[in-house]
């Protein structure tokens, strides 16, 4: 039994909107990319993404003890990884890269777009490109008799490579659709129990964002199909997890629509999870989580966090000079009011979510809770003690600092 899929569509918004400021890269300068603030800014992100997914990857890390959020946000550093790999291979060939340098720090909105675009086209453009080694010959031939670099042809070689890698990998594309990955049953109610994840790029905060909701399905086609004799889940019927889509195949692109229109990280989780119990009738949202990643800072990229950036330009080595953050929030329901139908209609059930009110910032959020993590390199980390700003800068996070291919939590 599965879900069927459709391709990600891109959500409504300007390209140019959220683009703040441009880091350059010039495509004949690749190899002094290192050198250049471009070359910085890869680098450190992909230190950044690696010494998280260590900290995802170690057992007693403590997103493992939220059953499978820690391997489910690993699933999606690996797009996002995927993503700043072809970003940087299209450098070669292409003149800009855009960051959100005041505002997140990480790519802006139209370079999602475009590599999402450049995914959908890549076929057809690879089939107007000579192939490899028809350009390998063209330009030893070019070397020969003109002594001179073929910039040309370095350039369309450069693109054939990178298309290449963009059909075969995988990248963090608008909306990630949603995927069931785990199936069972409620006993009180006999209801099929769900966990869907999707991810989503929001436009207008240039974010990286990964959501979670467990949900019951009061469906009576999926009653009959997922619950058996006792409140226990089928045996008989096959679903190979993971499913595309949620895995009720009735509300499935129902599903998807709602995901890409109310992902947004304007959105506080208590609206969406209240718009998720409103307009599904038969779907019930027991918990629902968001994984923000960002914002990134740099030394010599981002000027939305002075103090931050200021600190970070006395370190030493170029690779150690930034600081990464996420914030994980969550909401749940601490009741559910009964469906009541009679003979003229009725209410479906519907649920009661906890907000903590007697904390400012959950309640700004729209959360039952919420933690904000910061990820350091060693050396960065001594420049912020040594700077006298430590419990300025990390008060309200859990610090976590990376230290000889280890993660040290909790500072």
């Amino acid at each position: 039994m599965a879900a069927r899929q459709k391709r990600a569509k891109s959500p409504s918004k300007s390209a140019g909107r959220p683009a703040s400021r441009t880091a350059g890269g010039d495509a004949n300068r690749s190899g002094k990319a290192a050198a250049e603030p471009v070359g910085k800014y890869f680098n450190a992100v992909r230190a950044a993404l690696d010494g998280l997914d260590t900290y995802l990857q170690e057992e007693d890390s403590p997103l493992y003890q939220h059953d499978l959020v820690g391997a489910v946000i690993a699933s999606y550093l690996a797009r996002l990884r995927g993503s700043f790999a072809s970003w940087e291979n299209r450098l070669a060939f292409a003149d800009k890269f855009r960051i959100s340098r005041s505002e997140s720090g990480f790519p802006a909105f139209q370079n999602v777009l475009e590599l999402e675009n450049d995914r959908r086209e890549a076929e057809k453009r690879l089939a107007e490109i000579q192939d490899e080694e028809t350009l390998r010959q063209e330009m030893v031939d070019y070397i020969l008799k003109k002594k001179a670099m073929p910039k040309p042809l370095i350039r369309a070689m450069a693109e054939r490579r990178y298309l290449q890698s963009v059909q075969e990998g995988q990248h963090f594309s608008p909306l990630v659709l949603p995927k069931t990955i785990r199936v069972s049953v409620n006993p009180k109610t006999n209801w099929p129990y769900y966990i869907v994840h999707w991810g989503y790029y929001d436009g207008m905060a240039n974010l990286p964002l990964v959501y979670m909701v467990a949900l019951e399905d009061s469906s009576e086609d999926m009653i009959k199909t997922l619950v058996a004799e006792g409140g226990k889940l089928n045996k008989d019927v096959d679903i190979p997890l993971p499913v595309g889509g949620l895995l009720n195949p009735a509300l499935a692109n129902r599903f998807d629509e709602f995901c890409e229109k109310n992902s947004s990280y304007s959105l506080t989780l208590s609206t969406i999870a209240s718009s998720l119990d409103k307009d599904f009738d038969f779907l019930h949202p027991k918990q629902l989580r968001r994984f923000v990643l960002g914002p990134f800072y740099h030394a010599d990229i981002t000027s939305h966090g002075e103090k931050v950036e200021k600190i970070l330009q006395k370190v030493k080595r170029a690779e150690n000079q930034w600081l990464l953050t996420w914030t994980i929030q969550e909401i749940f329901s601490v009741n559910e009011k009964p469906a009541k139908w009679g003979l003229w209609g009725g209410e479906p059930a519907r649920e009661s979510f906890h907000i903590d009110t007697d904390n400012l910032d959950a309640a700004r959020m729209g959360v039952s809770a919420f933690e904000r993590h910061a990820l350091v390199p060693h050396e960065a980390y001594q420049a912020v003690f040594a700077s006298g700003q430590r419990k300025a800068l990390f008060e309200d996070y859990k610090t976590h600092v990376i230290s000889g291919g280890q993660v040290l939590r909790n500072f």
